[in-house]
């Protein structure tokens, strides 16, 4: 068949499709996990490490998953967690620490120590897979944080300043630790190390419930890390049930849609759109049905006229009634929460007692509606503008990158992409929703041309 749609086009995409994804199951590393883990009562075929073409790592099906099936069951003893920690060697140093320790600091600590021991530590199987870097804004320069979005920039940069401080205000519990390194344990707990820990937890641990122990701050401890489980990549279409089952003492994720044999098998971290797929775990989703991009205040002001001299006290207004809170742009369009605060700053002066009732949703003018669709255009335009030339100074930063860098700059970019195919389709929207001039007027505008 020469339209590409035959048994024998099938066999060739299929062949293309698993030559560009390898199988992982043979590198050392995981091999060691896998013995690791059966010792510890897990021993599942049905999902093997595979690096894919389009996602890096990540664990495929060797048979299918029916709907309703458990796609992993990782048992308890498999699973770290505080609880893991207060039983090791270094549980006795945060039992008598005062204050307590946060449970966050406590798996961070035990992971860099684990590190530091390589081959002997307990855990230096599953440590080993782990990856050496990320891409979490918490690792970018300051040049890539101003090329993130405006809101994005703003909590990428309190992140990296609560990773910091976080570094700074566990030095005297880091000191105490000293018995159990024959190195000095500033040479131990670096900024890095306690980055790269940082970045692990956050990115790769499961929700799961934990009662509040007496020798952890109480701060809630609901982190699990589940070596070979986190390989399961996010994909934002796939739906899962997940969560610890008291019964079988497993962490299980079951599959609510299926999946065929030899895909790529997924989870779905939850509803979110780029920029907190970025900021949480270091990557951007293609085609995210829940992607937005953010228009701040500060931003929406640029589109209006300064010469409204109620401007001050209708975004006051605003802001008191929730209303410049998740201005965005998406796939169909702009949100309402965007329009309406568009169409009350389009009120003229007079309008003074319409301002509740539009933001109950009351009707406006036409000729309002149609200032309102303006601005949005404007706004629009402003922000794919922005994206435009975040892209072109990124691709200039990638001529000097290392390879972590390039990595880093490379999530940056898919992330400005994403966001300027989103600000197309939003223009398009905001284009058919403006009146269509009639054909007397198309004529007259011609000649007007002419």
């Amino acid at each position: 068949m020469k339209n590409g749609s035959g048994r024998r086009a099938r066999k060739r995409r299929k062949k293309r499709t698993e030559t560009q994804n390898a199988t992982l199951s043979h590198q050392e590393h995981f091999v060691d996990l896998r013995r690791w883990l059966k010792e510890r009562g897990f021993n599942s075929q049905s999902l093997i490490p595979t690096s894919f073409s389009d996602t890096g790592r990540g664990l495929m099906t060797t048979q299918s998953v029916k709907a309703d099936d458990i796609l992993i069951s990782l048992p308890e003893k498999c699973l770290l967690t505080t609880s893991t920690v207060l039983k090791s060697y270094m549980g006795e140093y945060i039992r008598r620490w005062k204050p307590p320790v946060s449970p966050l600091l406590a798996l961070c600590s035990f992971l860099i120590a684990e590190r530091h021991f390589g081959d002997v530590a307990e855990w230096s199987p599953y440590i080993k897979v782990l990856p050496a870097s990320y891409t979490c804004p918490v690792y970018f320069s300051d040049d890539l944080l101003d090329l993130l979005p405006r809101d994005l920039r703003k909590k990428a940069s309190e992140q990296k300043a609560r990773v910091q401080e976080l570094y700074f205000s566990s030095q005297p519990f880091f000191s105490s630790l000293q018995p159990l390194f024959p190195r000095p344990v500033e040479d131990v707990f670096t900024h890095d190390a306690l980055r790269w820990a940082w970045c692990s937890v956050n990115t790769r641990s499961v929700y799961m419930e934990h009662a509040q122990s007496d020798f952890l701050s109480r701060e809630k401890d609901n982190y699990a890390l589940a070596p070979y489980l986190d390989l399961l990549n996010h994909c934002p279409h796939v739906q899962v049930e997940a969560g610890f089952n008291k019964g079988s003492r497993c962490y299980e994720i079951r599959s609510v849609q299926g999946c065929r044999k030899f895909q790529q098998a997924f989870i779905c971290y939850g509803p979110h759109d780029n920029q907190r797929l970025l900021l949480e775990y270091g990557f951007v989703a293609p085609g995210n049905q829940n992607g937005v991009v953010y228009a701040d205040p500060r931003t929406l002001t640029l589109s209006l006229h300064k010469e409204d001299k109620q401007l001050p006290q209708k975004l006051i207004f605003l802001e008191d009634n929730g209303f410049l809170r998740d201005l965005t742009f998406g796939v169909d369009g702009p949100s309402w929460q965007l329009m309406t605060a568009l169409k009350l700053l389009s009120l003229k002066p007079e309008q003074y007692c319409s301002w509740k009732s539009v933001l109950l949703g009351a009707a406006v003018s036409q000729e309002s509606e149609e200032w309102s669709v303006h601005k949005a255009q404007t706004l629009c335009q402003h922000l794919s503008d922005d994206t435009t030339d975040a892209l072109k100074k990124l691709a200039e930063l990638k001529d000097c990158a290392d390879q972590a860098g390039v990595e880093q700059l490379g999530v940056v970019e898919s992330l400005r992409r994403e966001e300027l195919l989103i600000l197309q389709r939003s223009r398009d929207v905001l284009q058919n929703l403006l009146p269509r001039p009639s054909p007397w007027q198309q004529n007259s505008i011609q000649n007007m041309g002419h």
